[in-house]
């Protein structure tokens, strides 16, 4: 991804990118040459893969322990993620029996930063008719996550192609059902 993508993506100026980079590079978490992809080295990948453990594990619990709706825990994940301890966050995953998945059904990387592998494909793909179990529902936009909890539709669901509307189906991933 170059600056110009990443500060796109994060709604960010690009002067504010190019100091984060800068800053993460120095760490020795990216490379980066001018006008160049921004890369994670294997020490940044291991990181991001840290952070990315952290926040999907805090949503869980805030859905399992607090009665959080999964359209509200994105946010109150991003604040407690950075001021949690390893020791309560392996205390929070222990209480939660290890789970794999958060509530939108992303992989929760282990603890060694092996990441259990997500197979699908997204519902927009799935022919009228055709059947699929719900196996990750992005958590970008909280209005299709609630729009999808009104109708019943969660992880493990089972839906049918065409049964989405478009805007919501390419938001959602099955397996498709075997035959």
């Amino acid at each position: 991804m170059t600056s110009s993508q990443l500060a796109a993506r994060l709604g960010l100026a690009p002067s504010s990118i190019t100091e984060m980079v800068r800053k993460l590079g120095v760490q020795g978490l990216v490379e980066h040459a001018r006008y160049g992809a921004i890369v994670l080295t294997p020490a940044g990948r291991a990181e991001a893969l840290r952070m990315v453990r952290r926040h999907r594990l805090i949503e869980t619990w805030l859905v399992r322990e607090f009665g959080y709706g999964w359209d509200e825990v994105h946010d109150e994940a991003e604040v407690l993620e950075h001021a949690l301890s390893d020791r309560l966050l392996d205390a929070i995953d222990a209480r939660l029996g290890h789970p794999t998945a958060d509530p939108h059904g992303d992989p929760i990387p282990a603890a060694d930063g092996t990441v259990p592998p997500l197979d699908g494909v997204l519902a927009s793909a799935l022919p009228a008719g055709e059947r699929g179990r719900v196996l990750r529902i992005s958590d970008r936009d909280p209005e299709v996550l609630r729009l999808l909890a009104t109708e019943g539709v969660g992880v493990g669901s089972e839906i049918a192609g065409a049964q989405l509307p478009d805007a919501v189906a390419g938001h959602v991933w099955v397996a498709r059902a075997v035959s």
